[in-house]
């Protein structure tokens, strides 16, 4: 379905790459369960070895904040802010069979100011030669070519990595879509990027894991177990990524989120979703088990707007390790964030809790898909600075969350990424309409969401108090 989302109350209804977003409206009502103070509920991560240069503790932004993180434990889930990362950007002229500009554009081969489907543009000025690739016919407001980045390229991966590092980020999940790795161009491009992820883990002492999207053709839908357990075989056995000492491990054993269970809009059964978990959990051959994390639907719990009715799904959701429900787009200001979090979140929270299985929220920090749809209008979520952002984080550390994941990292194509991008028009192709980081008024520099991601990780990690206020300034 297709809608403009409304603010302040108003109904919100879109559809992420991820699944159906539910109606905003539907998330009024009074707010009487408080958040818990997280104090008394909280296991602390240990601490990791730092890297502390001479005259480190007060970082760029004036705050005094612990010097970055050398190493981030991998070895738990706990006290952690990860970022999803898509990994899809794919170029003509990079090197990979995919030939063509994947994700940037529409048109298979051919750059153009209408196949534009990104709403925000990455800031690529210092990214080296051979990591920038020119478009065709685009130009920034100075008559600069417009250039974009492939994900095929290690380097241009392992500065993203090395830009973690610098802002103390602990890591990523490493998108893997299961329809993609079925055509043989994207499955070696998808390996490539993998192969890549691990090298800037391991280059800048990062974390990541696998997450699967259970799309696949309608034709294909039947065999989606045996798929996906053939593709995690073949990254443990061929790829082994297992093997990385940066690949992220809970309960001793490693991670992997499946995301896309129980959706409305996602044909998978719930009999199909139980035997992948019971083969992660228990039945899998010990070198292929793992902790296994559920993309589930924002209400899980009340099986309402966004999820299946089938009486079969609770237990499915209750027998996961890790619930993650997604929440992108189910509010859209901090007034509808705080009714979310008070009717759906602390519900579930405690839920899992009483379970005893691992609650890992979604937070993000705006939306937009002007480009992608070319129907609806532009930042139709703003990030007004990264204060909305900074309002989930401390919402839910509030309430006790021990983990978290900011989506995404280098999502582009609905303006939710993190990582360095176009400060104003001056950095964007003209030939367009962009969200850049001024688009609510304020001068922001092209890293600014890393250092709003920052102070938020230290947040997560109880090394700074959850401010009502967002901490720095640019």
């Amino acid at each position: 379905m297709t809608a403009t989302p409304a603010l302040a109350g108003a109904a919100l209804t879109l559809l992420t790459c991820y699944g159906t977003v539910g109606d905003g409206s539907n998330d009024a009502g009074s707010r009487d369960a408080a958040p818990r103070d997280a104090a008394s509920n909280i296991d602390r991560p240990a601490e990791a070895a730092r890297d502390v240069p001479e005259g480190a503790g007060d970082d760029v932004l004036g705050l005094d904040l612990p010097a970055p993180l050398a190493v981030i434990d991998a070895t738990t889930l706990r006290g952690k802010m990860l970022f999803g990362y898509q990994g899809w950007f794919g170029v003509p002229g990079d090197g990979s069979s995919v030939k063509e500009w994947h994700h940037w554009f529409t048109a298979s081969t051919v750059s153009s100011a209408l196949g534009f489907v990104v709403d925000m543009w990455p800031e690529v000025t210092e990214l080296e030669a051979d990591e920038r690739f020119t478009t065709t016919g685009l130009a920034l407001p100075g008559g600069a070519p417009a250039t974009a980045f492939s994900s095929f390229k290690e380097k241009t991966v392992v500065r993203h990595f090395q830009w973690m590092r610098d802002h103390d980020l602990d890591g990523v999940f490493l998108q893997r879509f299961l329809s993609e790795v079925q055509d043989p161009r994207f499955f070696a491009f998808r390996n490539q990027v993998t192969r890549n992820v691990r090298a800037g883990a391991e280059a800048h002492g990062r974390v990541f894991a696998i997450e699967y999207d259970l799309s696949l053709p309608a034709v294909l839908q039947p065999m989606i177990v045996d798929k996906l357990k053939a593709d995690w075989m073949y990254l443990v056995d061929t790829l082994k990524v297992t093997d990385s000492d940066r690949y992220l491990h809970d309960a001793g054993k490693p991670v992997v989120a499946v995301w896309g269970i129980g959706f409305i809009d996602r044909p998978t059964t719930p009999q199909q979703a139980q035997e992948l978990i019971n083969w992660f959990k228990t039945d899998a051959p010990a070198a292929y088990r793992a902790t296994i994390i559920g993309g589930i639907p924002s209400r899980w719990r009340t099986q309402t707007i966004d999820a299946q009715t089938d009486p079969a799904w609770p237990a499915v959701f209750r027998s996961l390790d890790v619930i993650s429900p997604w929440t992108v787009g189910r509010y859209a200001d901090d007034a509808a964030a705080d009714r979310f979090m008070a009717d759906v979140v602390v519900p579930d929270m405690a839920e899992t809790e009483a379970l005893g299985i691992g609650y890992l929220p979604v937070v993000f920090p705006g939306f937009s898909w002007h480009n992608l749809k070319n129907s609806t209008r532009e930042n139709q979520i703003p990030r007004r600075g990264g204060r909305f952002y900074w309002r989930q984080v401390t919402n839910l550390v509030g309430a006790g969350a021990v983990m978290m994941k900011t989506a995404m990292f280098d999502e582009v194509d609905e303006a939710t990424a993190m990582f360095k991008l176009a400060p104003s028009d001056a950095e964007s192709p003209a030939q367009a309409s962009f969200v850049t980081l001024d688009e609510d008024g304020e001068s922001l520099p092209s890293d600014w969401y890393l250092r709003v991601g920052r102070v938020a990780t230290q947040v997560v990690r109880h090394h700074r108090p959850p401010t009502s206020t967002l901490p720095i300034v640019p």
